[in-house]
């Protein structure tokens, strides 16, 4: 009897080490799927050169439905810059407020109380007008335009949305929505779209603000601030929700042609991080990126991913010919191939600034071989997009400016009390 007890025993502890080595094995040859891959943080071929850009985009700013503003026919020598000054808007750090062009090569934007004003290409005002009560004035509402005929379509992100004469500055008509709006307004002939911050896509009519139908996404309890995005491209409306699903609709009646989801399940608990680039819509594909590293090339017509690349950027990417430019949240330039998705060059834009981590990339515009790049600090980066060569730095304010805006040949850059005027 007690032999057998000393053979079970001797059997469990061979069984035992066989188990622990096995398990070490199993360990070693295992791989961590959820393992973060680290921004890249060095530059790239920096003495590689880039073919001069001359397929030149005009009016890329006015109407444009599919965010792709390309290869813009500007140049400055920066000799004067203009202001106009507004009511500060207390949000303007968190939130991505649009300046917008009517078709009449006018500008429209809001103050801190969400006063519109009406303005021509040399900044002087032509009307305001005011939609709000004093307790929502206090709410400081953050403004998304558009334009159908001349009509100028308003949502804010207290829910309300209405019409304004552009002409006369008289408001046509006005409704609250059933939760706020956290996108830009996309529009398909007498039809807005736009998405609330319960993930839903709605559709609604311009003449009278009654909803036509509306598509409903996963939601997430937690609600983030960073504006959502919209396409609208061949009858077909794209976005993407605050959890990085992107969706295909029918404009006419809300019918799903696909949708892909671009995050695990995890993103979930973490939904208020995600920060998405604008989609831009450019060689029959869907491209954007956000701060979870990840840059997507989706094809539109089916939603299949054709490639995704590890980079860091919130910003709304540029498509030119078959070169992809964009700029990381840490500072860095990328050249891509649009084709494969192989990083060309990287270029530290951020190279020539002390403290260049307190520094955030706001938005970038190509203009003549040049990109313009705006920064949290208030300063405008000239960069040779042919060579990657810093060519200047221009302070623009002490604070967060926007991202560059173009109308004809003036550049317009949004401050969180005025609008700043560079020719």
């Amino acid at each position: 009897m007690i032999n057998k007890f000393l053979y079970i025993l001797i059997l469990i502890f061979l069984t035992s080490c066989n188990l622990s080595k096995n398990d070490k094995d199993l360990s070693e040859k295992s791989i961590n799927i959820f393992k973060k891959i680290d921004p890249i943080k060095k530059e790239l071929n920096v003495d590689l050169k880039i073919k001069s850009l001359t397929n030149f985009k005009n009016r890329s700013f006015l109407n444009n439905k599919t965010n792709s503003n390309g290869n813009i026919n500007f140049d400055t020598n920066f000799n004067r810059i203009s202001n106009y000054k507004f009511s500060k808007i207390k949000k303007f750090e968190s939130y991505q407020p649009e300046l917008f062009f009517t078709n009449s090569n006018e500008i429209i934007f809001f103050d801190g109380k969400g006063t519109i004003f009406k303005l021509n290409e040399n900044l002087k005002e032509i009307w305001k007008i005011n939609n709000y009560d004093k307790k929502e004035k206090k709410l400081n509402p953050i403004l998304y335009f558009a334009q159908i005929d001349n009509k100028l379509i308003v949502n804010d992100n207290l829910s309300k949305m209405y019409s304004v004469d552009l002409n006369s500055g008289k408001i046509l008509w006005s409704k609250y929505s059933d939760s706020s709006f956290n996108s830009d307004i996309k529009t398909f002939k007498d039809i807005f779209f736009a998405v609330d911050f319960d993930n839903v896509l709605r559709a609604i009519s311009s003449k009278n603000g009654e909803e036509i139908w509306n598509f409903q996404t996963e939601n997430s309890f937690i609600k983030s601030e960073k504006k959502l995005s919209i396409v609208v491209r061949d009858e077909i409306v794209f976005f993407v929700n605050n959890l990085g699903d992107t969706t295909a609709l029918d404009v006419n009646n809300g019918s799903l042609i696909w949708q892909t989801p671009t995050q695990t399940n995890t993103i979930y608990q973490n939904a208020f991080s995600l920060e998405n680039s604008d989609l831009v819509f450019e060689n029959d594909t869907i491209y954007f990126s956000n701060n979870k590293n990840e840059f997507f090339s989706i094809d539109a017509r089916t939603g299949i991913i054709k490639w995704a690349q590890s980079i860091n950027s919130s910003l709304r990417p540029t498509v030119i010919e078959n070169l992809i430019f964009t700029v990381s949240n840490e500072g860095y330039l990328f050249i891509i191939d649009d084709l494969t998705g192989n990083i060309i060059r990287i270029t530290d834009v951020l190279k020539n600034f002390k403290k260049k981590e307190n520094i955030k990339p706001i938005g970038f515009i190509h203009g003549k071989n040049k990109i313009y790049i705006s920064l949290s600090n208030g300063r405008l980066v000239v960069i040779k997009s042919t060579t990657g060569v810093q060519d200047k730095i221009i302070k623009i304010h002490n604070s967060k400016i926007s991202r560059p805006y173009i109308l004809r040949n003036n550049m317009y850059l949004i401050k969180n009390n005025g609008i700043a005027k560079i020719n």
